[in-house]
């Protein structure tokens, strides 16, 4: 069984026709927000940013949220395979400790753990990160208004309440209540338009590197906001994810003749978090014709364990069996090498008929 399916928008897939896919044709590349989902991704970013990327010197573009910022900046490292290496690991084996009868930490707790790992995975690597040759970083992240504007025990419920029924009504409608925030490295241009939404744009330093990614890892209610980022807006800011869950964004407009590569673990690109539900908001529109997305075979998801993708509700499903968890999960990063053997194939011998459009239907 093939693992790996190959989509394309209308763009990408006659460049692909006529040239096949080469490192630099690519000008951008996506990861998106979907905490463990992004861990089967991990032999795909070892062979994209260790080997493949490596034999190009063109710039490239950048841009996650969420786990898809960790992985972006873990790409931007001087050893970037060890990085995804540490990454994978440390994700797999992170536990919080649940006292009886208690489902899930508290947010305090996680955030807590959290910030300080990011520290420890990035603190002498972080000038490689801000100052690659190659690479420019755009970290994704989500600023609260008017009830969002700081984390509040009730005005928080209640905002996201209101950002959900705007949201319905018209995805812009979203950006009265949280607006996107781009930190971006070496004062690089965002590659992507910024009509769809509102959007503020702010330089990536060493004094906000960690709480703009903490906050873009932020999901609510699971971790706390990361309030006042230096150099940013004042405000609590939340996981990218929200307004951006897995970055269906305005590339053609900025970056015309550039392929936009997205591994990714489903078919489908979900503007927003909140956009999940709304099957009509799945479909692919011109924002995505210079995309090749990669993904796997949802028949080839039904052989791992459990007969999915991990998940965060198997923090829950696991309690506190860490050993049960960390064999799941790190037998469907095993089985997820398949992937990049079989789009390393593709390189070599591009066959278009394993192409598919990118169409609409519902994301899982």
């Amino acid at each position: 069984m093939r693992a790996l399916h190959l989509y394309a928008g209308t763009t990408a897939r006659a460049w692909l026709a006529r040239n096949g896919l080469r490192a630099q044709d690519v000008g951008t590349i996506a990861a998106a927000a979907g905490g463990p989902k992004g861990l089967l991704l991990g032999p795909l970013d070892r062979f994209l940013f260790g080997d493949w990327l490596a034999r190009s010197t063109h710039s490239v573009d950048l841009v996650g949220a969420s786990i898809g910022a960790w992985r972006m900046a873990t790409a931007c490292m001087a050893q970037p395979q060890a990085g995804f290496a540490r990454l994978e690991h440390d994700y797999i084996h992170q536990h919080y400790e649940l006292a009886p009868g208690q489902k899930r930490p508290s947010a305090q707790q996680v955030s807590d753990t959290f910030g300080r790992n990011l520290k420890d995975f990035f603190g002498s690597h972080l000038e490689q990160v801000l100052q690659h040759p190659r690479y420019r970083l755009h970290i994704v992240t989500s600023r609260g208004r008017h009830l969002l504007r700081r984390e509040h025990r009730w005005a928080t419920p209640l905002g996201y309440a209101g950002a959900f029924v705007s949201n319905a009504v018209r995805r812009k409608s979203l950006g009265a209540w949280l607006e996107r925030v781009v930190f971006s490295s070496q004062q690089a241009a965002l590659p992507f338009g910024t009509d769809d939404f509102a959007t503020r744009q702010v330089a990536l330093s060493a004094a906000n590197f960690s709480p703009a990614l903490q906050a873009s890892c932020s999901i609510p209610f699971v971790l706390q906001a990361v309030h006042d980022i230096p150099g940013a807006p004042t405000g609590a800011y939340w996981d990218g994810g929200i307004t951006d869950y897995h970055l269906h964004l305005d590339y053609p407009s900025q970056k015309p003749q550039a392929i936009v590569l997205y591994p990714h673990f489903q078919a489908q690109v979900v503007p927003g978090w909140l956009d999940k539900s709304l099957a009509w908001r799945h479909r692919p529109t011109p924002f995505l014709d210079t995309m090749l997305l990669l993904a796997p075979n949802p028949e080839w998801v039904k052989t791992l364990p459990n007969g999915k993708l991990p998940d965060r509700h198997d923090f829950v499903f696991y309690g506190n069996d860490l050993a049960a968890r960390v064999r799941a999960w790190s037998a469907a990063v095993s089985a997820s090498v398949q992937l990049a053997q079989e789009f390393a194939a593709w390189l070599e011998r591009p066959d278009m008929s394993l192409v598919r459009e990118l169409t609409p239907a519902r994301a899982g």
